[in-house]
């Protein structure tokens, strides 16, 4: 990653992990200047951009109508990779959950890691959200890993990683993030790339 573009991400960042304290009218700013530099060196095709975009969509209203308003639950797709976080009413419901997002078209895998017990506090959720900026800058100023390969998720104190990766840049990406105070555990939901098939991608896209 070059300098200019290390310099839009960490600022980027910065402004999120800003936002996030001051509440979630400010969070909302920032959304399209963190999305304009992810997407100019996203590992992902452009199509597999937008096929993630529609799982999640779709997740919203298939999960409604399996559950209803019970529940506080996350959907987050990465190459059609679904991970499913947050907290739910029972295991029937956290059964059905999965089985509705997994007859998503294009949805390939489903990690379900919904817990069952009572909804987290808007404190709870506030305290996520502020790791996860963490977590982000962190990435960004670590010059061995290229930190717009790694899509960051927290739940409950819990850090997932989801992305298209290296085994060497999984291994740094969790030694960082196990490194931030405040962070519970750290959980891998990678797709891993050979070294070769990161050179193919010329080290950023295919």
């Amino acid at each position: 990653m070059n300098g200019k573009m290390r310099s839009i991400l960490r600022n980027a960042t910065l402004v999120a992990l800003a936002a996030a304290t001051l509440g979630g009218c400010a969070a909302l700013v920032v959304g399209g200047a963190v999305g304009t530099a992810m997407v100019v060196s996203d590992r992902r095709t452009s199509g597999v951009q937008v096929e993630d975009q529609a799982i999640e969509l779709k997740a919203v209203t298939r999960i409604r109508e399996a559950v209803g308003e019970r529940g506080h639950i996350n959907t987050t797709s990465y190459s059609r990779m679904v991970l499913l976080t947050g907290e739910v009413a029972s295991e029937a419901d956290r059964t059905a959950i999965e089985q509705a997002v997994s007859r998503i078209e294009n949805v390939r895998s489903i990690v379900n890691e919904l817990a069952v017990m009572g909804s987290t506090s808007l404190t709870a959720r506030s305290n996520d959200t502020i790791l996860t900026s963490k977590v982000k800058a962190t990435f960004v100023d670590a010059k061995d890993l290229q930190a717009n390969a790694v899509k960051v998720v927290t739940e409950r104190g819990s850090v997932f990683l989801m992305g298209r990766v290296t085994e060497r840049e999984a291994a740094r990406a969790t030694e960082l993030a196990r490194g931030i105070s405040g962070v519970q555990k750290v959980v891998r939901v990678f797709e891993i790339l050979t070294e070769a098939e990161l050179a193919a991608l010329g080290g950023n896209k295919n």
